[in-house]
């Protein structure tokens, strides 16, 4: 009998440690939200669901050099836009000291290099060595977004690196740089602007990304993988959480359909992030997979109750 009361008592412990849920300093859970279209949509993809499961999510909006400067310092908990081979080299100092650590991959088969609408490559305009010859037509002009995401296009004006000496990077934001895209659409006007895909610019222009651009953003016209990141040590302190990031991962058609509802459409960030989860139960189930709530309760059905799937 005493066996038998023992066992039950181990099984009982066992069982209460399994159900322990998070320490309490990881119910707040900091990310950073660089104001692009894309980063909104994931951030707040996480941010419905970590919110059913018990956590308070905070979104602060910063430069991706404050971002990972402030994750140094332990004021950021996760990044969900390390765009890699993109910020190898610009942001390699901050994984070399272990300041920040991936978490996972949250998107593949992206892409990110200079763009222009597709009546200007008709025109001839190909490739990055093609601009200088038009330089007039674009006003020795290339428009992209905020700064500390432009590196490589200011070092590619400073090394006079296909004939751009001279030219001008035009600095300001997502909005800011596609309100100048919608203008030039507009009036046929020439454009050479900063393009990524996935985003809703690949379905509402007709546009054409440019070759030759491998020096500033890697091959396959930047071809890139999408990470997560984490503050150092946040995997260990906050397991449950960091689990469930390292399997948040989404691809192109999720991202670009949601990103068009937002965009296109004008709907709130969360209710498009809802709306996308309610078109993808299974991703959601994936992402959730041995994951509880922030006090230890099986994740699932959580979410589902809060956000009635």
């Amino acid at each position: 009998m005493r066996k038998v009361l023992a066992g039950l008592l181990i099984t009982a412990m066992a069982a209460g440690a399994a159900q322990a849920g998070e320490p309490e300093a990881c119910k707040a859970v900091r990310m950073s939200d660089l104001g692009w279209t894309d980063i909104g949509l994931t951030n707040a993809t996480a941010e419905t669901i970590l919110n059913a499961l018990g956590y308070q999510v905070t979104q602060n909006l910063l430069s991706l050099d404050v971002t990972f400067v402030s994750m140094q310092r332990g004021d950021i908990d996760v990044f969900q836009g390390n765009w890699r081979p993109f910020q190898d080299v610009q942001y390699a100092k901050f994984f070399d000291d272990g300041s920040v650590e991936r978490l996972g991959m949250n998107l593949e088969g992206a892409k990110y290099t200079l763009a222009v609408p597709k009546y200007v490559a008709d025109a001839g305009v190909h490739s990055f060595n093609d601009l200088a010859a038009h330089a007039d037509k674009f006003d020795k002009k290339i428009y992209a977004i905020e700064p500390g995401s432009n590196q490589p296009l200011l070092d590619m004006v400073a090394a006079n690196a296909h004939g751009l000496g001279d030219w001008t990077i035009v600095e300001s934001s997502e909005a800011g740089m596609l309100a100048e895209v919608e203008r030039s659409v507009a009036r046929k006007d020439w454009i050479a602007f900063l393009g990524w895909q996935p985003h809703p610019m690949n379905v509402v222009y007709q546009i054409d990304y440019l070759a030759d651009g491998d020096a500033e953003f890697g091959p396959n016209y930047g071809g890139a993988s999408v990470y997560t990141i984490a503050r150092k040590g946040y995997a260990q302190t906050c397991p449950n959480v960091s689990k469930f990031f390292s399997q948040l991962a989404f691809n192109i058609d999720y991202e670009n359909t949601g990103m068009q509802m937002i965009m296109g459409e004008g709907m709130e960030f969360p209710a498009a992030a809802t709306a996308m989860m309610a078109k993808n139960p299974a991703m959601l189930e994936a992402w959730l997979k041995d994951v509880t709530t922030f006090d230890g309760q099986p994740a699932l059905p959580a979410v589902k109750a809060a956000l009635g799937l």
